[in-house]
């Protein structure tokens, strides 16, 4: 069973990554977040789920162990399978899924595209026990992605010659005001405020 790849990302789309590892290149299904987190031609770690079927091998990846736990959690589920785990994945994080299952709010996850009323709530019934942990995880995974973007943005500044301590304080700052800033306005941002 592949439990992880990491290797050079061949191919980027949303829905897919093609991970070449030592020459060999795996076709991996990915959602819109594990997406957004990789880089055309660079150098890239996944968590794999393998799911053999009988017509298919299929290769699932993820960003981050917390949100392939919840495609398991997903797929566990009658009627759910991997693609539309994939989609519901894309349009709602980790925090919001587990918000709305904690909540019966069925609404919410009807936004994903191919999942109805009944699935909704089959999904509710069956998970409501199992994903109080994404709500303390949700905060822990945004914390790191912005320590990523923070430390990005502060070895650029270094690369342009200003100091860590000086400019560590007001990445600080602005991360608290904007959480989804990005790591090229992070350093416009500090370098407006030296």
């Amino acid at each position: 069973m592949i439990f992880s790849l990491q290797g050079t990302v061949q191919e980027l789309s949303p829905t897919y990554a093609v991970l070449n590892v030592q020459g060999v290149g795996y076709y991996v299904g990915i959602s819109l977040m594990t997406s957004q987190k990789l880089i055309h031609n660079k150098e890239s770690f996944l968590f794999i789920q393998q799911i053999i079927r009988e017509d298919a091998h299929l290769l699932f990846g993820f960003h981050t162990r917390a949100e392939k736990e919840m495609f398991n959690l997903l797929i566990s589920v009658t009627g759910v399978g991997a693609v539309s785990s994939l989609i519901l994945l894309s349009t709602l994080n980790l925090e919001e899924i587990a918000t709305a299952i904690l909540s019966g709010n069925s609404a919410l996850i009807q936004k994903a595209k191919g999942i109805g009323a009944k699935t909704a709530e089959r999904i509710i019934v069956d998970l409501k026990d199992k994903v109080q942990k994404f709500k303390a995880e949700g905060e822990e995974i945004s914390m790191s992605v912005d320590n990523k973007t923070k430390e990005d943005a502060l070895s650029a500044l270094e690369v342009l010659g200003i100091p860590k301590r000086m400019s560590e304080k007001i990445a600080d700052r602005m991360i608290k005001q904007n959480a989804d800033i990005t790591t090229e306005e992070l350093v416009k941002q500090i370098l407006k405020n030296i």
